[in-house]
């Protein structure tokens, strides 16, 4: 079986991220990552908080807090909401990690000796009203590609052109609006993507035709307009530091790396902070350094995050001249909005991850999203879409499927699964619908098309209500108990086959599901084809509890709750808040 590396875009450490986040990185990665775990394949999933940048600082200063204080305290508080999501990371490090630094540094070093790295003095734009440079995300203004009047300084979120700060008309401090800017000449270090552009164009090429064509585009659009040189440092006071033996001038001022040089970085990171845990069994190198061909790596990230992933960062790791794993396969999804809108922590608009574990279980929320992911298009999240999808789906298909067949086999043949007959025709028709659909199931779930996968699933739902209708158990019963009995044993074969399908969707149902049989063996992690025909996992003499209701479905007033708490109306607005804040 292959080794599979999968990591998904940091989520920046400044705030809780809203459910756009999580459907455009961190859980499509554990869906997939749970699946091919469950499939026999050596995986490893990583992530981080992206700890470095500006906001980070500025957060912390509001906070009352040191930025390391802040940024711990940060990790932990998302760490959990992510442990409440379900989200089955092998590790989640931090990218202010000992060893992140390291790395990070490490890998600056073989740029600058293999001539990808050098010193300029540059002109920069000093903010007077705050005492300090501004990076180049805290300078505001107008585009001056489409006049969109909140571009910033490293790229207008707008038309999505890469600018430098003294493009924008009319600039202003970010940080306190005022305009009592100046340029001041210092000095940094600048990666020299220009010598590398032919390098990584045929990389991508060579890479990058599997690639769903959201990521393929946007790499060869910023191909295509022209790799320029790019300053990797900036006048902060967290962040990885300037190597002193390498540059004494730029660390002894203090510089430090650009937050999009070494938050990819962070990836090789917190592998290794994974494996320095465990270094007797765990070896980060075999993942990311000198590779044997078994490793696939995959990415999971929103649109904003492609440029930075499969330009800046195959860039850096083709400078160093080493022998670093680069990334296979990029899975890169468009926006979830909000009725059409943007997500707004400030106007209280929308759902964040926090919260909407308060409102609701995780699964309710996992198969939501991974059934509308923002996969060819912009996904527009509703209240009312969401109730009628849980409501349908999850409540009427899969939990009352569930429920119903436990209650009326425990009502009518007591706490263990009943024999009956010999399965027949529609038993024998049943599993051929079963194993083509399952197949279906894997095919989606194998290239990665979440949307697909998840309709898949939700037809194996379907057909064993279709088989439960067909033979109705509540009917047969009063003629003929063993031909019920064989119903309700099929019925329970599919619910235990639907316990394991299930799981890299919506795994705490799943577990709740599979529990219900007393099976001492039950060790399977998939399903065969031979097994889904067969249906007989699930033995005749086997205990069985009935669970509580999987999902309780949504009703009028709860709807009416969340409009209110959330907002609910539609409101059409500029362009919609990055996945990851692009951080300076």
């Amino acid at each position: 079986m292959a080794r599979h590396l999968i990591t998904s875009a940091l989520p920046y450490i400044n705030g809780i991220k809203h459910l756009g986040n999580m459907v455009g990185s961190m859980l499509p990665a554990d869906v997939y990552s749970r699946y091919m775990r469950q499939r026999g394949h050596d995986v490893l999933y990583i992530c981080a908080t992206d700890e470095h940048g500006t906001p980070a600082e500025l957060a912390a200063k509001e906070a009352g807090l040191p930025v390391d204080e802040f940024c711990a305290q940060q990790h932990e508080a998302q760490k959990a909401i992510y442990d409440g999501f379900g989200l089955a990371f092998d590790y989640f490090g931090r990218s202010s990690s000992a060893q992140n630094v390291q790395i990070t540094q490490t890998i600056a070093r073989e740029l600058k000796a293999n001539g990808f790295i050098e010193e300029r003095s540059i002109r920069q734009v000093y903010s007077n009203a705050d005492g300090r440079f501004l990076p180049d995300r805290y300078i505001e203004g107008t585009c001056p590609h489409c006049g969109y009047d909140r571009a910033r300084g490293d790229q207008c979120e707008n038309c999505t052109r890469v600018l430098d700060p003294t493009d924008l008309i009319d600039a202003r401090s970010a940080i306190s609006g005022s305009s009592d800017l100046e340029v001041r000449e210092t000095k940094h270090l600048f990666l020299l993507q220009s010598k590398l552009a032919d390098e990584v164009a045929a990389w991508v090429d060579e890479h990058g035709k599997d690639w769903p064509t959201l990521a393929s585009s946007i790499a060869r659009k910023w191909l295509n307009e022209g790799l320029q040189d790019r300053a990797i440092t900036r006048d902060l006071d967290w962040g990885v530091p300037v190597p002193a033996d390498t540059w004494p001038e730029l660390a002894a001022e203090g510089k430090v790396f650009y937050v999009w040089f070494d938050a990819p970085i962070e990836y090789i990171g917190a592998t290794k902070e994974w494996a320095d845990q465990d270094p007797a069994n765990r070896d980060w190198k075999s993942w990311w350094y000198d590779v044997d061909r078994t490793v696939r790596y995959t990415e999971f990230m929103a649109k904003d995050n492609v440029p930075f992933h499969t330009v800046m960062f195959p860039a850096t790791l083709l400078g160093t001249r080493d022998v670093w794993k680069k990334v296979d396969y990029v899975k890169a999804f468009n926006w979830l909005t909000y009725y059409g809108g943007k997500f707004s922590t400030s106007a209280k608009r929308g759902v964040f991850t926090d919260a909407a574990l308060e409102v609701l279980p995780a699964d309710y929320w996992r198969y939501f999203l991974m059934a509308n992911a923002p996969e060819s298009d912009d996904t527009s999240f509703t209240w009312e879409h969401f109730t009628a999808t849980v409501n349908k789906d999850l409540a009427d298909t899969l939990g009352n499927f569930v429920n119903r067949v436990l209650s009326f086999s425990r009502k009518r043949f007591g706490d263990e699964v009943p024999a009956g007959k010999a399965a027949g025709e529609a038993e024998q028709r049943l599993g051929e619908e079963i194993a083509r659909l399952l197949t279906e199931y894997e095919e989606h779930m194998d290239t990665l098309q979440f949307r697909k996968a998840a309709a898949a699933l939700r037809a194996l739902w379907s057909a064993g209500n279709s088989y439960l209708e067909e033979k109705a158990p509540w009917l047969e019963i009063k003629t003929d108990q063993e031909a019920a009995a064989l119903t309700l044993r099929t019925a329970m074969n599919l619910i235990h086959l639907y316990a394991i399908v299930s799981e890299p969707f919506i795994p705490a149902s799943a577990r709740a599901m599979r529990s219900a049989f007393a099976l001492g063996e039950d060790t399977a992690t998939w399903v065969g084809q031979e097994e889904a025909k067969a249906l007989a996992s699930v033995p005749a003499g086997t205990a069985f509890t009935v669970p509580p209701v999987l999902f309780a479905k949504i009703t009028e007033e709860d709807l009416e709750s969340y409009r209110q708490r959330f907002g609910g109306t539609e409101e059409p607005t500029a362009p919609e808040e990055p996945t990851e804040p692009k951080a300076n």
